[in-house]
């Protein structure tokens, strides 16, 4: 056999059958749904008299329209949006999914959920009406976004009509400097290659640099692979990746270890595998991020200057960047970094977990949230959001001045009530920038959680290595 790589590997072996050179029938090993690509799917099935045959591989999360002010119980007042949780209630009741409903405890944002329950091993494929399931690479699974139809086909046979996708090797080595995190990385690497520099591909991520990088950070990294268009995105799975599942897969036990662990061990790419494209990145290189514009790939690191559309070559790049600024209001050549904000996010399923959140805790910690700034921390989950209470995290977020939410989607996309009003420029952790994403006519600037939280007790667009430390 020739050698392969490592999405070759799990391609391979879900495959049910081949369908012609760029198609096969492939085998989904886990399901996650939301409420708001899932309605028209089950319609569908419900039409047609279908059953879904393998409900165990399943699993649905209310997260991108709840609120995530504190209430107890929540209640989804917008009408249209109650509707899209009580209709996935009653659909899952029927098939017997699990779901993590709005007042459940565990609830939480499907990609942060789902690994942090266990749900993601190691050589998974994993689907998702989302775009960022790209996100479970991180563990060595295979994610990726479907639409609402193949949502209905993923019901209905546990499989999916898949186009193969190209394979292309991103390779960094060397530690990242002090002040710069797995989210600069990502934001570095997109605005190299640009949005749509991976099109058509699933990248592999490898080097000394992805060894060293904790799970969480892992996550981000992947999630984010996909603002590059990726189809996917791929870590191979070390001794990091496998003590982590293992620690929250309570259903491995002693006599399934040894299994597993083989299995896992075989998930890496052939020394001699063939990747379409390569590129090579310097951790060393990479400063702090921040998006100037209305696309992910529009960044740049905080000491620079915002570009000149006069200065691009390319009649395209130039009038791009030109509608991005009309749109951000900012100004060619002027500094980046001094840049007024009103608006502070830190949450999402790129930087909401609980490593995140000890990042912003450390910034913030003996300061207040500037004069004229609005705060707000949506942590991803449920199990998070008790996690950084039971370890004082939430007590020094809001004494710094922070609202401490509940757990969803939030202000990542404006589809429930945590929404910026126009012109309000916004310090966030997400991982899309686009025009009206946060709200209409609102302006959003991407950036890792300590550069967020710097943005916020400083009250404009900060270079995060630049602050004095607070004592004691």
């Amino acid at each position: 056999m020739s050698a392969r790589t490592l999405y070759r590997k799990l391609v391979g072996s879900h495959t049910v059958e081949v369908l012609d050179e760029q198609h096969v029938l492939l085998f989904c090993d886990l399901h996650l749904m939301n409420e708001y690509t899932s309605p028209q799917a089950f319609h569908g099935m419900h039409d047609q008299g279908r059953p879904v045959p393998m409900p165990g591989r399943h699993v649905a999360v209310v997260s991108h329209i709840i609120p995530t002010h504190v209430q107890q119980p929540r209640v989804i007042a917008d009408p249209a949006s109650a509707l899209q949780a009580s209709n996935l209630r009653r659909n899952c009741e029927r098939h017997h999914i699990a779901l993590f409903d709005t007042n459940d405890r565990l609830q939480g944002i499907e990609h942060v959920v789902a690994p942090e329950h266990g749900m993601i091993r190691p050589g998974m494929v994993v689907m998702c009406g989302d775009s960022h399931t790209t996100t479970y690479g991180a563990l060595g699974a295979l994610g990726f976004g479907i639409g609402t139809s193949e949502v209905e086909h993923v019901l209905a046979t546990q499989t999916l009509v898949y186009r193969l996708a190209r394979d292309m090797r991103v390779r960094v080595d060397g530690p990242l400097p002090v002040g710069t995190t797995a989210k600069d990385l990502v934001l570095h690497l997109i605005g190299r290659i640009g949005a749509q520099g991976a099109r058509g591909f699933v990248v592999e991520f490898c080097g000394s640099t992805i060894e060293a990088l904790s799970i969480e950070a892992r996550f981000t990294l992947c999630n984010m692979a996909v603002e590059a268009g990726a189809r996917g995105a791929l870590i191979a799975p070390d001794s990091t990746a496998i003590d982590y599942v293992l620690a929250r897969a309570a259903d491995i036990d002693e006599r399934q270890r040894p299994l597993a662990l083989a299995q896992w061990g075989q998930l890496r790419s052939d020394d001699a595998a063939v990747f379409d494209v390569e590129h090579q990145l310097d951790a060393a290189e990479v400063a702090p991020q921040v998006t100037w514009g209305t696309s992910p790939d529009q960044v740049m690191a905080i000491h620079a200057r915002i570009p000149d559309p006069a200065a691009q070559p390319d009649a395209v790049q130039r009038c791009s960047t030109e509608q991005a600024l009309r749109y951000t209001g900012l100004q060619p050549g002027a500094a980046l970094a001094g840049t007024p904000v009103q608006h502070v996010f830190i949450g999402s399923c790129t930087n909401g977990r609980i490593e995140d959140l000890r990042a912003v805790a450390a910034v913030v910690k003996g300061r207040r949230v500037a004069d004229g700034v609005r705060a707000m921390v949506v942590p991803g989950s449920g199990a998070v959001r008790r996690q950084a209470e039971d370890e004082g995290l939430a007590a020094v977020l809001i004494e710094a001045g922070f609202e401490w939410r509940q757990p969803g989607c939030s202000m990542c996309l404006a589809m429930n009530d945590d929404v910026l009003a126009p012109g309000q420029r916004c310090a966030s952790t997400t991982n899309r920038n686009f025009e009206g994403r946060q709200g209409r006519g609102a302006i959003t600037h991407l950036m890792s959680p300590a550069m967020a939280a710097a943005a916020a007790v400083t009250g404009q667009l900060t270079d995060v290595r630049q602050l004095e430390p607070v004592h004691d």
